[in-house]
């Protein structure tokens, strides 16, 4: 999976992506900052926050009702291992990054 590629971003940089979200509060002054730092250090704050702004634009396209939802139907969403060791390793990195 780590070939993955979605737009420039790999599978492994998405995940990150989702976790940091989840973790970096909407408010904090320098979020999108502290969200590249959690995918890895490759992506800029404004990488990340044009993948933020595409990942809305496909949320609202999902909920205007446009997408077949049949698809979703045949593929389950479950939290995996993997999942949860990208969900630790970010919440130890923002450990350590509200440290300095």
């Amino acid at each position: 999976m780590g070939d993955f590629v979605l737009c420039e971003w790999s599978w492994e940089e998405n995940k990150l992506f989702e976790v940091a979200l989840a973790l970096v509060d909407e408010g904090h002054p320098d979020r999108w900052e502290v969200v590249a730092a959690m995918v890895g250090g490759k992506k800029t704050a404004e990488d990340v926050k044009k993948h933020y702004v595409i990942l809305l634009e496909d949320v609202q396209f999902i909920e205007s009702g446009k997408l077949d939802h049949k698809l979703g139907e045949t593929q389950p969403n479950y939290w995996t291992d993997e999942d949860h060791k990208y969900a630790i390793l970010s919440s130890s990195m923002t450990r350590k990054l509200s440290l300095v």
